[in-house]
């Protein structure tokens, strides 16, 4: 992506992702989080369930990536069927030709895999607009929570959307997503397509 279109694929989602009044709390190490209140008996048992294995190793799944945040998948769910997925561990670029094809008014729901690894993450964020012909025609905001590293892929699952439906709601959507959080780190963005048609073919 060229450095203007990133810059105005990030202006595009700010005023939506971030809470301008929004003041983040100061980030902190796993240490810090662990050395803090040492005295409330009932917060420290909380923060070792909520840490697990990572207030005793520094959980890294993947060395060589320094990033907190590793989105691997985006999948769309839908009750009775398979699930639709695209992988983002590649060139986010050629997603768009992946074309999803949704059937009109039914229910789905958008799953994030990902991996947190070397710290905690907080107030993670799932944003995602959706235009046809250069027009916004809705947007989604989630707030995915804060999450521990773990060894394991972790996921969100958004609540339930329904498909447009209807003979002018047919026709190519296109997508933007972007997974950030409080401290406004865009941890990954990308562009794709899906198809509203009369049936699943």
């Amino acid at each position: 992506m060229a450095e203007t279109e990133a810059q105005r694929h990030s202006d595009h989602h700010d005023e939506d992702v971030h809470d301008a009044n929004y003041q983040a709390p100061p980030e902190k190490t796993i240490e810090e989080i662990m050395a803090a209140d040492q005295e409330d008996e009932s917060l420290r048992r909380y923060k070792e369930a909520l840490l697990g294995p990572a207030q005793a190793e520094k959980i890294i799944v993947e060395p060589n990536d320094l990033r907190k945040v590793i989105v691997k998948k985006l999948a769309l769910v839908v009750e009775g069927r398979d699930d639709m997925e695209l992988d983002l561990t590649g060139d986010l670029s050629q997603l768009k030709k992946q074309l999803f094809v949704i059937k009109e008014g039914v229910q789905y729901k958008v799953r994030i895999d990902f991996i947190v690894q070397r710290e905690i993450v907080h107030g993670l964020k799932y944003v995602q607009k959706t235009s046809r012909l250069g027009v916004n025609v809705d947007k989604m905001k989630h707030m995915v929570g804060s999450y521990p590293p773990k060894k394991e892929i972790q996921f969100y699952l958004t609540p339930a959307e329904e498909a447009p439906s209807g003979t002018f709601s047919r026709g190519t959507y296109s997508v933007s997503s972007v997974f950030t959080d409080d401290d406004k780190h865009i941890h990954l963005e990308w562009d794709w397509t899906f198809e509203i048609k009369k049936d699943w073919a």
